[in-house]
C-alpha cells in the first residue's frame, strides 16, 4: 500500500478512525501495557528491584512448576472439569434455542427466555452464595437429594464427589439462557422456504430440525465451539475459588485457582506469573489446533 492509497483511505474513513481511538486506548491500557508483567515469570521478583531490576532467573520458575507435586493434579482437574463442562454446557444453549424456535406462543416464549436469562446477570458472588446455601447442611437441594436417597444429610460443598456435578450443572443453570441468544439469532436467518419445501415433501419437525435447522446454523456452532475449546484451560476461576474448600482441592483445584493462591495469597508473584503464562500458552495452542481442524474438515474457521 503506497502513501497515496493510505492518504485516500484516511480522507475517506477518517471518521471511523476517530471512533476507533477510544477502543485503541482501552486495549493499550488494559491489554498491552500489562504485558510488561510477563517479565515477572522469568525473574526472582523483589519489590525493591521491581520489574526492571529484579534478578533474572530465566526458565527456573517453569522448571519448578513442571517438577511440582501438584502439576499432574492441576492439569488433570483443569482438562477434565472443562471437558465435562463442554460436554454438558455447550450443547445446552443449542438445545434450548431449538426448543424455543419451535414455540409458537410468543408470550410463553418470552417468559421462558426471560427466566432463563436472569441467572446470567446475577453477580457471581451471589450465585455462589445461593449454591452454597442450597447445598449446605439442611439446604433445600441437600434435603431433596437426601429424600431421593442420593446423598447424606451433610454439607455437600465439602464432599469432593459432589463438587464437579454442582459446578457443571450450576453453570448450565447460570449460562444456558444467555448462551442461547446467539443461536436464536442464527435461527432467525434460516430461509423459511426450505421449511416449506420440506413440508411439501412430508418432512416432520424432527426431520426439518435434523436436515435444515442444524445444518443452517452449523457455522455458528463451529465458531462457538472453537472459542470454547480455546478457553479450555481457563475455567470460571472466580466460581471455583468461591465454591471450593480444602477438602475438595483434590478434584476442584485448577491451574487458575493455583495461580491465585500461590501468586496473590502467598505473594509469590513471579512463580504465579510463570504458571499463568504457561496456561495462556496452552490456550493459544488449543485455539490454533481447533481452528486448524475446523478449517480442514469444514468450510468454517476463525482465521
Amino acid at each position: 500500500m503506497n502513501k497515496k492509497t493510505i492518504k485516500t483511505d484516511w480522507i475517506r474513513n477518517r471518521s471511523v478512525y476517530f471512533l476507533a481511538i477510544p477502543i485503541l486506548i482501552y486495549f493499550i491500557i488494559w491489554n498491552y501495557i500489562p504485558m510488561v508483567g510477563i517479565m515477572l515469570g522469568f525473574e526472582d521478583y523483589s519489590a525493591r528491584g521491581g520489574f526492571l531490576f529484579s534478578e533474572w532467573i530465566g526458565l527456573q520458575n517453569f522448571v519448578d512448576f513442571f517438577k511440582s507435586y501438584y502439576l499432574g493434579r492441576l492439569l488433570w482437574n483443569t482438562f477434565f472439569l472443562n471437558i465435562l463442562s463442554i460436554c454438558v454446557n455447550f450443547p445446552a444453549p443449542i438445545i434450548l434455542a431449538l426448543l424455543l424456535n419451535e414455540v409458537e406462543n410468543q408470550y410463553f416464549k418470552k417468559v421462558i427466555q426471560t427466566i432463563s436469562y436472569m441467572p446470567f446477570f446475577v453477580s457471581m458472588v451471589v450465585i455462589c452464595g445461593i449454591i452454597t446455601d442450597f447445598f449446605s447442611y439442611n439446604g433445600a437441594l441437600t434435603m431433596l437429594l437426601v429424600k431421593l436417597g442420593l446423598a447424606e444429610n451433610k454439607d455437600l460443598m465439602n464432599v469432593k464427589e459432589y463438587f464437579r456435578p454442582i459446578y457443571i450443572f450450576s453453570g448450565t443453570w447460570q449460562n444456558v439462557g444467555y448462551g442461547s441468544i446467539i443461536y436464536l439469532a442464527a435461527l432467525s436467518g434460516v430461509d423459511q422456504e426450505l421449511y416449506e419445501a420440506a413440508k411439501i415433501d412430508g418432512a416432520g419437525r424432527w426431520k426439518q430440525t435434523i436436515h435444515i435447522t442444524i445444518p443452517s446454523i452449523s457455522p455458528t456452532i463451529i465458531i462457538m465451539l472453537i472459542l470454547t475449546i480455546s478457553s479450555l484451560m481457563n475455567s470460571a476461576i472466580e466460581k471455583i475459588i468461591l465454591l471450593y474448600r480444602p477438602l475438595t482441592y483434590e478434584v476442584a483445584d485448577v491451574i487458575g485457582s493455583f495461580v491465585y493462591r500461590r501468586g496473590l495469597i502467598d505473594g509469590d508473584f513471579d512463580y504465579g506469573t510463570s504458571v499463568g503464562l504457561f496456561n495462556s500458552f496452552i490456550s493459544l495452542l488449543l485455539l490454533f489446533l481447533a481452528n486448524s481442524i475446523s478449517r480442514k474438515y469444514s468450510e468454517t474457521s476463525l482465521f
